[in-house]
């Protein structure tokens, strides 16, 4: 079920909201295995074939962190590691490597499409983190319920943020209802809530309407105007942020309302004056995620600026696989690679740029490999580009008050969270949010609901 949908707003969230009250109120022990019960429950309604896939990587995930302390051969964390990146490869990635294979002269091998469980690669990553600090010795054992809160909790699940272990475990064996502030939590995370689905439902769903007929016609093979890409290109640049950061303020609006507190995943990444600036304002839990756990694995900066440079590339080219299994999301994270070197390299030369500069290039770069992302091959990439450096036809009907709108919202900001976090709670505030929730589900109702677009990641 959709965050966007009137069967989670409507009729989950409210039932989850009274039993969690209610456990904690009456019964405080049952709190815990009520959430992991209704994150269950939250993750079946997608479909429930797939989760035993997800009951069963807990399982093994949590057995496996249970006898990695008092391991002695050294086999069982690569094995672990190998195992969760091969159930991920198996169900994400299969269609994709019999695609490559078929490019071998002399192999022909039948197209396998499987489908994919929602939120694989966030769950398989939480799982990789939490196992990689374990045996690190900076991360102590769980008990099975707090583990599988962890992994499948119900606001982060399917397309994170991704959180590490150390920022929610603690938050775990709270009492929220008990806390002097819960009332406050309570009435941000509603806030969160409904900014989430604002910038969704206002923002990030008109934009598709100006970004999918222009890549489906791009795929298609069709000639694409010059008025037609920049639009469908500027476009997918802010609807991809309005769609995701959307989610993220979602989630911890969610997460407030059950006494979690999560991390932020976005601030305000396109007012970034570099590429290193602007990952670390893009989907920084991912971010922090390929710094500790690969960039730093491959070398990092400690061993030299060739090896520093290639670690980023690498990293990056990695980080675009993990987006989807298609060359042409390997493609935007080595460009992305490619352009975090450069920057490395102008910073040890000594190289200075004025901040309006930087963002300028910044922003010109970013908005240019979104194409790569978005399209779905590298021809359908080849008919954008062509129609944004003017090698197409003019065209005409630009249409640019949505998209001029969503850029004044993502460039001025400030994030959700910090907007919220900012204005003293009073009646009328309450009004006003109460009121534009109510404007949100008549929209719902009235509009397609679109699927949020790093649910396929």
């Amino acid at each position: 079920m959709l965050f966007n949908s009137f069967i989670f707003l409507l009729a989950f969230l409210p039932v989850a909201l009274v039993l969690h009250a209610a456990a904690e109120r009456y019964r405080p022990q049952a709190r815990l295995p009520l959430l992991v019960g209704l994150s269950f429950v939250f993750y079946a309604w997608w479909d429930w074939r797939f989760l035993p896939l997800l009951l069963v990587s807990i399982g093994v995930n949590w057995l496996v962190a249970r006898v990695l302390p008092r391991d002695r051969t050294g086999w069982l964390f690569p094995a672990a590691l190998a195992g969760n990146l091969a159930v991920l490869g198996f169900f994400k990635y299969l269609g994709f490597l019999t695609d490559l294979a078929d490019l071998i002269p002399g192999i022909d091998l039948p197209r396998i499409d499987l489908a994919l469980p929602l939120g694989i690669s966030f769950f398989t990553f939480h799982h990789i983190m939490y196992l990689t600090d374990l045996r690190a010795g900076r991360a102590p054992a769980f008990g099975l319920t707090r583990y599988a809160l962890y992994i499948a909790f119900f606001p982060q699940v399917l397309a994170g943020p991704l959180v590490r272990w150390s920022e929610i475990m603690h938050q775990f064996e709270e009492r929220p209802y008990a806390r002097p502030d819960a009332a406050e939590r309570i009435g941000r995370g509603v806030m969160l809530l409904t900014v989430g689905l604002a910038k969704k439902v206002f923002l990030g769903d008109p934009l598709s309407v100006y970004v999918n007929p222009v890549f489906q016609a791009a795929a298609a093979g069709k000639a694409v105007t010059v008025a037609e890409a920049w639009q469908a290109t500027l476009g997918f640049t802010f609807q991809i942020y309005f769609d995701f950061s959307g989610y993220t303020d979602m989630a911890l609006g969610l997460a407030l309302l059950f006494g979690i507190v999560l991390p932020q995943n976005f601030d305000v990444p396109y007012r970034a004056t570099s590429l290193r600036d602007f990952w670390r304002r893009w989907h920084m839990t991912l971010s922090r995620f390929l710094r500790d756990y690969l960039y730093i694995a491959f070398g990092g900066n400690r061993r030299g600026l060739a090896i520093q440079v290639g670690a980023l590339f690498a990293t990056m080219t990695l980080g675009g696989l993990w987006h989807g299994a298609g060359l042409t999301f390997v493609a935007w994270g080595a460009a992305h690679g490619v352009g975090l070197g450069a920057g490395v390299l102008w910073r040890r030369a000594g190289g200075r740029m004025p901040h309006l500069l930087g963002w300028a290039l910044t922003a010109g770069f970013v908005i240019l490999t979104w194409v790569l992302f978005r399209a779905t091959s590298f021809e359908a990439a080849l008919a954008i580009y062509k129609g944004l450096f003017g090698l197409a036809p003019t065209g005409s009907g630009f249409k640019w008050r949505t998209i001029a709108i969503a850029a004044a919202v993502a460039m001025i900001g400030p994030t959700a969270w910090a907007a919220v976090h900012r204005l003293p709670p009073n009646r009328w505030l309450a009004a006003g949010f109460a009121l534009l929730f109510v404007v949100v589900l008549l929209k719902i109702g009235d509009d397609a609901n679109y699927e949020f677009i790093y649910f396929q990641f």
